[in-house]
């Protein structure tokens, strides 16, 4: 099948365990399953508004080991934006994200126009290892925005979304489709960064 110029793809990346396949179905489809069930490659789709005209937003929840090096870095080529997902109760999730980054930036060259959200998820957590400081100042280093997220409580999830692709400088994408908000926003809209649930 020939690829779609009006698609607008975004690739999620991350640890195995962080809740990449979680944020991505709370968001396509506003489930949240307890269950873990490994990921190799899924792709989703959604309609969104692309320069005013209507166009599909690809979303790609690639696997968290390491297994697939061709998959993860064609992944990378064809990506148009990037999210970079940890667990905030997860050191170690946050170190391996440097090299999918180092990665990204090899194989896209100039990263200063490409869209790329770095996300501490399952703010919920009391198990609390890396803080909201850790990720903001990794998000400073690495010249990206950044947003703490919680899959299971549905926070910040659709913000996170119409983040990253406000970040879209190169054509207006947005998950509004003619000024009106898609089906899935919420009406009340929530702060971005340090999750703080009441």
């Amino acid at each position: 099948m020939p690829e779609q110029s009006n698609d607008y793809r975004v690739v999620v990346f991350g640890a195995a365990g962080v809740g990449k396949s979680s944020l991505v179905l709370r968001f396509v489809r506003g489930t949240f399953r307890e269950t873990y069930i490994p990921t190799v490659e899924d792709t989703y789709r959604q309609v969104i508004s692309c320069d005013k005209n209507i166009c599909t937003l690809q979303i790609t929840d690639t696997t968290g080991s390491h297994q697939f090096p061709a998959m993860q870095r064609l992944s990378m080529s064809k990506g148009h934006a990037f999210i970079l997902v940890y667990s905030v109760s997860s050191k170690q999730s946050v170190e391996e994200l440097q090299p999918i980054y180092e990665q990204i930036c090899q194989i896209k060259g100039d990263i200063q126009k490409i869209p790329i959200m770095l996300v501490g998820n399952k703010c919920d957590e009391t198990q609390r290892e890396v803080e909201a400081s850790v990720g903001e100042s990794l998000a400073s280093k690495w010249k990206c925005s950044f947003m703490e997220t919680s899959a299971k409580m549905n926070y910040n999830v659709q913000e996170l979304f119409q983040e990253l692709l406000n970040l879209e400088k190169r054509r207006t994408v947005s998950l509004q489709l003619d000024g009106k908000k898609s089906k899935q926003l919420k009406k009340k809209e929530r702060p971005k960064g340090k999750c703080s649930l009441m």
